[in-house]
């Protein structure tokens, strides 16, 4: 096992109980501990490490996206108008279905109806131009040689504009005609309600109590074949690494986590919609990252770009690809924030991007890329909404907000400078 790994660990564990323990005894009536505000927290977990996630697809291969949380914002709000069919967007889209109708006529013109657009329709919309974006953003920054971190600041601030622009900087509301309402789906003979507003549900959605012990099973259960499989092929070429018992011990801590997160959630109304959706992405990302030749690529290009190249890497269509993968990221988060916030507003992503920065970098993953876990990022992600839920449930914190920012960035750097001292100690 390596001993530099167990150290920053073990240290960053102390640092998670210190934090909610202070917290616990610093809220009154014991309030940071209750099941409401315990299943709050995993939905503001759930969010920055899902954004975190996908930031960690762009760090691998040594570069940074500034452009996240403006395009957080910019995703949600743009989702919102299409489902509530609100704004000059609106009525551009409805000005360009009467030119269709009237120019190619009324059949082609019904394939592009104005919105209000059911909520599926106006997500996968945000998705495609998520991946128009972000993978535009990819091509500048391997085809021109521009840094990704002057590209990615000239997003943010594009983004930002457009982002007040469809909004035109007002507070719109997640509902639609859909809201409420579902259309028959056949299967096998036997019809279904689908619900239609997915936009409004992403947040507001729990899992029933049993569906969540289910759910906590089968992911043990994979989890547990995994952990033995990758012992025996460690094992079978001879590689270093944990022992069975080891392996073991770490799945049974991670498993008894998993249901207690579980039995906890149940007390309150179960588990979140925004859990399972950061679960999917973080799985997701870490069979990407793990398990596959893309992934592969991505630490081989962040640990040694010139000798990727040499080894016949396509790094160009690698980064693309990240930057592509970041972008569907950047969009599901900004329908899960926006959904969680129950509106769309001008602030809505603020800083969302610094907060993914510095979850994947408390996390252990290096900056100059080559290095960090999808388990890492989800840990620092946890640190770090772990931290600022604390600080808004206290009531020195509510006269004086600005702490919030100062103790976040205090953290930050306090999880750099443990990182470097730790490297230094163990070289």
């Amino acid at each position: 096992m390596n001993s530099k790994f167990s150290l920053r660990d073990l240290s960053l564990f102390f640092a998670l109980l210190a934090i909610a323990a202070f917290f616990t005894f610093a809220v009154p009536g014991y309030g940071f501990v209750t099941p409401r505000n315990l299943t709050q927290l995993v939905v503001e977990v759930s969010i920055t490490a899902t954004l975190a996630v996908g930031m960690l697809l762009v760090i691998l291969p040594g570069h940074i996206d500034l452009s996240a949380g403006s395009g957080v914002g910019l995703l949600g709000g743009l989702a919102t108008v299409l489902v509530g069919g609100t704004g000059w967007l609106t009525k551009a889209l409805t000005n360009f279905h009467a030119w269709l109708g009237a120019t190619f006529g009324a059949k082609v013109a019904a394939c592009f109806p104005p919105p209000p657009w059911p909520d599926p329709v106006a997500m996968l919309v945000c998705l495609v131009v998520a991946m128009v974006f972000w993978g535009l953003m990819g091509m500048l920054v391997v085809r021109e040689r521009i840094q990704a971190f002057i590209v990615t600041l000239g997003g943010m601030l594009i983004f930002k504009g457009l982002f007040w622009r469809v909004i035109e900087s007002h507070t719109i509301p997640v509902i639609g005609p859909t809201l409420g309402k579902s259309w028959p789906l056949a299967v096998g003979g036997q019809t279904f309600d689908v619900p239609q507003d997915w936009l409004h549900r992403l947040t507001t959605e729990y899992l029933d109590a049993t569906t969540g012990l289910l759910l906590a099973a089968v992911i043990s259960l994979l989890m547990l074949l995994g952990a033995v499989r990758g012992w025996a092929r460690r094992r079978k070429h001879n590689i270093a690494g944990d022992d069975g018992e080891l392996t073991f011990v770490k799945w049974l801590i991670v498993a008894q986590l998993l249901f207690l997160f579980v039995l906890v959630a149940n007390q309150y109304q179960g588990v979140p919609m925004p859990a399972v959706i950061c679960g999917a992405v973080a799985f997701a990302v870490h069979t990407l990252t793990r398990h596959t030749r893309f992934g592969r690529y991505l630490y081989a290009i962040g640990g040694n770009e010139e000798a990727a190249v040499i080894s016949g890497i396509a790094v160009k269509k690698i980064v693309v690809r990240a930057f592509v993968l970041m972008g569907v990221i950047v969009a599901i988060t900004g329908f899960m924030q926006t959904a969680y916030a129950g509106y769309t507003t001008p602030d809505i992503g603020n800083l969302m991007e610094l907060d993914a920065v510095a979850a994947c970098v408390i996390g252990g993953v290096s900056l100059r890329g080559g290095r960090g876990t999808v388990l890492g990022v989800l840990y620092g992600a946890l640190i770090m909404a772990t931290l600022a839920k604390g600080m808004s449930l206290t009531t020195f914190t509510s006269r004086y907000p600005e702490l919030k920012y100062i103790a976040r960035g205090a953290v930050l750097i306090l999880a750099v400078w443990m990182d470097s001292r730790l490297s230094k100690r163990i070289d």
